[in-house]
């Protein structure tokens, strides 16, 4: 039998309805998971739940700062690259 790949969204969603008090056990049956697969899913849910009220200001300039690292890498590696491609004529 293949393995399902469950998106981040329906995981959560399941394990939000079993956090509301749904039986943990009718809830893995409907969707074929296993007890210790929700148990999985809820506690990765509620040891990164802090990331929801993470300033995403904060992220964004951490990833426009490394977006700009990296092409300041590319930039180097491109003219490199120009430069022996010179150095071979």
């Amino acid at each position: 039998m293949p393995r399902r790949k469950w998106d981040s969204k329906k995981k959560s969603e399941i394990v939000m309805r079993g956090l509301k008090g749904a039986v943990i056990a009718d809830l893995c049956a409907e969707y074929g998971i296993s007890q210790t697969q929700y148990y999985q899913w809820r506690d990765q849910f509620l040891s990164n739940s802090w990331k929801a009220f993470e300033d995403n200001t904060r992220r964004e300039e951490q990833l426009l700062k490394q977006n700009s690292k990296l092409k300041g890498l590319v930039g180097e590696l491109t003219l490199e690259l120009k430069k022996n491609d010179e150095d071979l004529l």
